[in-house]
Formats: C-alpha cells, sequence, structure tokens
C-alpha cells in the first residue's frame, strides 16, 4: 500500500494514511459549516478510524483559520477515541495564531501538541 494512499474524502475532511500515522485535512469550509454538517462530516473521518485504529492522528489546520465550539467537540472526541482504544496520541499542525490564542484560552493548547508544518508533525509523532 501507498504510505500516502488516501483513505476517504469528503468536501469537508481529507484523510490520508501515512504508515500507522493518519493526516486530516480539514477544508477552510469547517469554518462556517453549521454544527450539523460538523458532526456528519466528523463521523465520515471517526468511524473508518475505530475500524483500523492508528497509532498518531495529525489535524493539518493549514487551511482553517478558525473553527467553533463543534469542531472542538470533534477534536475531544477524536482524542478521547484514541486513548479508548490504546495509546494514541492527536497533535495539530498548521495552526493560526488565532486557533493558538482560542486553544490557550480553553486550555486544550495543554492536551495536543502543536507544530507549525504537518512535515514536523510527522516528525514530531515517529512516523518517520
Amino acid at each position: 500500500m501507498n504510505p500516502s494512499a488516501t483513505m476517504s474524502q469528503s468536501e469537508s475532511f481529507q484523510i490520508s494514511r501515512h504508515g500507522d500515522v493518519v493526516v486530516v485535512v480539514p477544508s477552510p469550509e469547517v469554518e462556517s459549516m453549521s454544527d450539523l454538517m460538523v458532526e456528519e462530516a466528523s463521523q465520515l473521518v471517526l468511524v473508518p478510524l475505530k475500524a483500523d485504529p492508528p497509532s498518531g492522528v495529525i489535524i493539518d489546520l493549514t487551511n482553517v483559520s478558525y473553527f467553533g465550539s463543534m469542531f472542538i467537540t470533534f477534536l475531544l472526541r477524536l482524542h478521547v477515541q484514541l486513548k479508548k482504544q490504546g495509546d494514541g496520541e492527536v497533535v495539530l499542525a498548521g495552526v493560526s495564531e488565532r486557533i493558538r490564542e482560542l486553544l490557550r484560552m480553553t486550555q486544550l493548547d495543554t492536551l495536543w501538541a502543536l507544530y507549525d508544518t504537518r512535515a514536523e508533525a510527522l516528525e514530531g509523532i515517529g512516523a518517520y
């Protein structure tokens, strides 16, 4: 299998696998999606990960400058799911200053490692 082969795609998220690490790339549309749409899109991400749990998940936020409470709920669900299935880790890459501030205010920056780029995140969780 190609290490960067795409697992699945939707209009809201692109998902690819790099060895035992999954990279999730939300589209900029998550900034303006309704809560219901974020919920539906997140299920497209979470369900395949239950079937084949990765050792780590990178959420690449390079194309997203801001998100709301439903996307934070998605991140928390993903985090809890990985912890239930083993010792998986969720990290965030390409985090804008606005999102960093939101994560600081909610103290979620202590829950997930933040990386400037996807490559740094892949290296940080041992995908290379």
